[in-house]
C-alpha cells in the first residue's frame, strides 16, 4: 500500500512532508535499503545527518529508488565539530558530495553547543549557502527558546524549523508555544521515545480501541499536534506501518490521555550542556 504524507508550509514559502523517515544509527547497508523501501511505499521525506555516518548510503538509496529528486525532501545537519563559518560551509559541501546531490531541501545546525559560542557563525554560513542555492530551507535542531532568540536577534533570519526531542513523555509545550510565536515549525525526533512509550498502558489501550499499533497511535498523535515527525526504522514492515496513520483520528479523550503522560523525561542529551 502506498501512503503519501500531507505537506506542511514553512515560513520561507517552501513546504515539508509532515511524515519522514529518520535514519539515526542506521548502518550504511540498512540506510540504503530503508530509503529505497520508504520511497517505494510513499515516503517523500528523508532525514539524515553528517553525524549519522550514513549520508553516502542515503544518497545511494535516493538514486536507486527511481523517484524523481524534486519529489524527495532531504534533510541533513551540521555536526558540532564543524561549527564556525568556514567549517560549516565545508560541511554543507561535504554533505552534498556524500549524498551526490546538488542541493539539500533542509540543513540544520545539529546542536547549539553554547559553550563553543559558534552557533551564530554557523547559522550565517547556512544563510550564505541558502543564498547560493545549495540549500532550499535552513533550520536548527535542539535549540532552546533562549538560543533561538539570540540567533534571531543577531542575524534577523528566523529558522523555519527546530527539530527537538519530542514524544509523549517530553511534550515540550512551552518551546512549541515559542515556536508558534516566532513562526517556526516543530519537528519531533525520537517521536516514539526510542520505543519506551510503545508499552505504556495508556498508549496500548488507545491502540486496542482503534485496532492500531502503539507506534501508529503515537505517530498519529504527532500528526494531530501539527508536528513534523520522523520515526526511525530499518524494518520494511514497520516503515510501511508507520506511514499508515492518515486514515484514522484520535478523539479528544485519547488526546487528553496522552497529554497526561508528559513528565519531562529526556532521553537524549541536554541542549544546554551537550557539545
Amino acid at each position: 500500500m502506498t501512503v503519501y504524507s500531507p505537506y506542511i508550509p514553512l515560513a520561507d514559502g517552501n513546504r515539508i512532508p509532515q511524515l519522514g523517515l529518520g535514519l539515526w544509527k542506521a548502518t550504511n547497508e540498512d540506510a540504503a535499503n530503508a530509503v529505497v523501501h520508504a520511497l517505494s511505499c510513499g515516503y517523500r521525506h528523508i532525514d539524515t545527518a553528517a553525524a549519522y555516518d550514513n549520508e553516502e548510503s542515503v544518497g545511494q538509496g535516493i538514486h536507486a529508488s527511481g523517484v524523481k529528486r524534486d519529489d524527495i525532501f532531504v534533510t541533513s545537519k551540521v555536526w558540532n565539530s564543524e561549527q564556525g563559518f568556514d567549517t560549516a560551509i565545508r560541511a554543507v559541501d561535504a554533505s552534498l558530495k556524500r549524498l551526490k546531490l546538488d542541493h539539500l531541501d533542509l540543513m540544520l545546525v545539529h546542536w547549539p553547543c553554547p559553550q563553543k559560542g559558534l552557533f551564530i557563525e554557523t547559522w550565517l554560513a547556512l544563510i550564505q549557502a541558502q543564498q547560493q542555492g545549495k540549500i532550499k530551507s535552513i533550520g536548527v535542531s535542539n535549540f532552546t527558546e533562549a538560543h533561538l532568540n539570540q540567533l534571531i536577534e543577531a542575524t534577523r533570519v528566523v529558522p523555519v524549523i527546530n527539530q527537538i526531542e519530542l514524544h509523549p513523555y517530553l511534550q515540550q509545550n512551552a518551546l512549541r508555544a515559542a515556536h508558534d510565536r516566532l513562526g517556526i515549525r516543530t519537528e519531533s525526533w525520537s517521536p516514539l521515545g526510542q520505543g519506551s512509550a510503545l508499552t505504556d498502558p495508556v498508549i496500548t489501550s488507545i491502540a486496542q480501541k482503534h485496532q492500531r499499533t502503539p507506534a501508529q497511535v503515537i505517530i498519529r498523535w504527532h500528526v494531530q499536534q501539527h508536528l513534523v515527525v520522523i520515526p526511525k526504522s530499518i524494518t520494511p514492515e514497520r516503515i510501511s506501518a508507520n506511514a499508515a496513520v492518515f486514515d484514522f483520528a484520535l478523539d479528544s479523550q485519547d488526546l487528553a490521555a496522552i497529554a497526561s503522560l508528559d513528565n519531562g523525561t529526556r532521553i537524549g542529551p541536554d541542549p544546554l550542556t551537550f557539545a
